[in-house]
């Protein structure tokens, strides 16, 4: 039974001799090896299998003059397909890091996030329908974070009618945006 060293080299050494028919089933034979060692190696990156093995096929033709016929076929074909290997590693690494989200400029002006200042804008809409009695205990608490004392020094409100106005405010609304006010 003939190796795949030996039917490799056997049909490589043809095909350097000029004979087109044994360098092309060289080349079908070694396509299908290749395939094998890049899927195992890059089982996740199925796309760019066929393109890797097509780069590892051009050089192996490139640099066919390279080959010493007393060395083995499959060392020397190897080390180029790790080789490409190991720049397609580098290159993919060097376009993941060049294509840096934090660099991206054009995503700086895409869109723009109004949304906090669009939500303070409508809750002081909606704030202003209440008597101030409710509306000041909810700014002040609520929005600000002030304590119920610190609102009733402020407001001159006693504690008990700071808490009382919160609920009573967020109660009317509550009812003001499900429209039943």
């Amino acid at each position: 039974m003939q190796t795949a060293e030996d039917r490799l080299r056997a049909l490589f050494v043809k095909g350097l001799a000029g004979d087109a028919p044994a360098y092309r089933a060289f080349l079908e034979q070694l396509t299908r090896h290749l395939r094998g060692y890049l899927r195992r190696r890059i089982p996740t990156l199925r796309d760019d299998v066929e393109d890797l093995v097509q780069e590892i096929l051009l050089a192996v033709h490139n640099a066919r003059h390279t080959y010493r016929e007393g060395e083995p076929l499959t060392a020397w074909v190897h080390a180029i397909a790790r080789y490409k290997l190991t720049d397609f590693f580098r290159g993919r690494a060097r376009r993941e890091a060049l294509h840096d989200p934090l660099d991206d400029h054009d995503d700086l002006f895409a869109a723009s996030d109004d949304e906090p200042a669009e939500a303070r804008r409508d809750i002081g809409k909606l704030l202003e329908h209440l008597p101030d009695k409710q509306r000041l205990p909810i700014q002040h608490v609520k929005l600000e974070g002030l304590s119920v004392a610190e609102t009733a020094q402020l407001t001159g409100l006693s504690e008990s009618a700071v808490k009382v106005g919160v609920h009573r405010g967020l109660k009317a609304l509550a009812l003001r945006i499900k429209g039943l006010a």
